[in-house]
């Protein structure tokens, strides 16, 4: 089976993170449990309970980091790692390190968030890239059908909304199923991901 990756944006700190972090917990798990890869930007907060999650089943858990190398991850940021299997060190800061984040996911779900992950959502929908909203977690995720209301994206693909956190995981890969239906024995056919070295697993 092909693995898509797909991302959980979500606040670091604020009063989503204490509203929604089970939330973005069981979406963790629910990407886990469909077999597919989570990414996150390696960061505290809503992705770092969405990788609690993902390592809870035994998922693989990727995260951006907007720092260059291990070291100013953990010392300049002060960023978690153990609930990522490998980090992918940006050197980009975080303006940098959402666009790649998204880029490099094939899907991603708002949980709660803030100005940050309004950034990442902008950019997913500029990037045309499938967006789903987990409505009732507080934060930019409750506000978006009133920002996409107001302003106008052309082109942008069509936005999921959902209330459930194992539900819209189901949903999205269902979109990302129908959407490579046309080469799907071609990525059946690819090689699993890497396995970072030993050492370089969750911390």
């Amino acid at each position: 089976m092909s693995r898509y990756q797909i991302c959980v944006s979500g606040a670091a700190s604020g009063d989503t993170v204490e509203y929604a972090h089970q939330l973005a917990y069981e979406i963790g798990q629910a990407i886990a449990k469909s077999g597919h890869v989570l990414t996150t930007g390696a960061t505290i907060g809503l992705p770092q309970w969405a990788a609690r999650g993902c390592n809870a089943e035994g998922g693989l858990s990727i995260g951006f980091s907007p720092a260059s190398t291990y070291r100013e991850h953990v010392k300049s940021y002060k960023l978690p790692t153990k609930e990522f299997d490998y980090i992918n060190f940006t050197g980009m800061d975080y303006v940098g390190r959402d666009v790649h984040l998204v880029r490099s996911s094939d899907a991603i779900i708002t949980v709660g968030g803030r100005m940050g992950s309004l950034h990442e959502f902008s950019t997913a929908v500029e990037a045309h890239k499938h967006c789903a909203i987990l409505l009732g977690s507080g934060g930019l995720a409750d506000f978006i059908p009133t920002l996409t209301d107001r302003i106008t994206t052309p082109g942008k693909k069509d936005l999921m909304f959902d209330t459930d956190p194992v539900r819209i995981v189901n949903r999205i890969v269902a979109i990302l199923d129908k959407e490579y239906a046309d080469f799907r024995e071609e990525l059946d056919h690819l090689p699993p991901p890497m396995q970072p070295p030993p050492h370089e697993r969750r911390g």
